[in-house]
């Protein structure tokens, strides 16, 4: 198995088992970007149907619980992604890139 396959495959274990128990219109996910895999696994997230995504402006942020975890996925980069997809969400990106660099 890939590297790129097998930490979605954890995910998507992860989400099944947890969905099992809980609906997932209470789920939500939130992910830092160790070895960029944030944002490949909030696309599976969203293709397993959870729609509610935790992001921080600019990534900022971190882990105190997970030694070497890199800091949260950046708010920007989520919402470019969404944009891609043809995913309204009613944010203006040009200001939340604004905004980051203000931070």
């Amino acid at each position: 198995m890939s590297s790129l396959q097998e930490p979605l495959g954890t995910v998507i274990s992860m989400l099944g088992a947890v969905m099992s128990v809980v609906p997932v219109e209470k789920l939500a996910v939130h992910f830092h970007d160790t070895y960029s895999q944030s944002l490949p696994n909030i696309l599976v997230s969203l293709q397993m149907g959870i729609s509610t995504v935790d992001s921080s402006i600019a990534g900022l942020g971190g882990c105190p619980y997970a030694k070497g975890a890199s800091g949260n996925v950046a708010t920007e980069d989520v919402v470019y992604m969404l944009h891609g997809l043809g995913i309204q969400t009613d944010v203006d990106l040009g200001k939340l890139l604004e905004t980051g660099e203000f931070i």
